[in-house]
């Protein structure tokens, strides 16, 4: 019965939303103004168009904030269950550390091994997959990739300790 519950209902979802929102729309206004954001005498600043922007941003999160506290019977509804909402963080974990992993100064990994620990993750424990899969496909894919941005693009990524000691500097 767990997975039925809701954590939040319709209305609690749009307000925090949109007070996220209104927040970013006000502080994208705010540094608007220290760049400029009038009409000079050759054009618009700097701040200009961020300015209405994040106005824009701002009034609509104004509209949502309003609709929200007036859905009536509506706003009670569940915006997700317990369930849905576990099926969800088990993607965004392990991808918020993957993000972490690739390029933090303190543990960082660099993108190759972390994408290699991240792809074995995923085929491990929620593809249910046999090591004997695992490896090969996290190894290639991670090879693959070092080919194609490193070597034929050219394009260096962010690597970590590891790799700076096998030498892919």
């Amino acid at each position: 019965m767990e997975e039925k519950k809701s954590v939040a209902s319709m209305r609690a979802a749009e307000l925090a939303m949109s007070a996220v929102f209104l927040a970013f729309g006000a502080l994208v206004m705010w540094d608007s103004r220290r760049l400029g954001a009038s009409w000079g005498e050759d054009g618009p600043q700097a701040g200009y168009f961020p300015f209405y922007i994040g106005l824009f941003i701002v009034l609509s999160s104004v509209v949502i904030i309003f609709r929200a506290l007036n859905l009536g019977e509506k706003g009670r509804a569940p915006f997700v269950e317990w369930g849905q909402l576990r099926m969800v963080l088990a993607v965004m974990a392990p991808t918020v550390v993957y993000v972490a992993l690739i390029a933090n100064p303190w543990f960082g990994l660099g993108i190759y091994l972390a994408s290699a620990v991240y792809i074995a993750f995923f085929m491990k424990y929620l593809g249910k997959y046999p090591w004997t899969k695992i490896a090969p496909v996290s190894i290639g894919v991670v090879v693959f990739f070092f080919l194609m941005f490193e070597v034929w693009f050219k394009v260096p990524l962010p690597k970590g300790p590891i790799e700076a000691a096998i030498g892919f500097n």
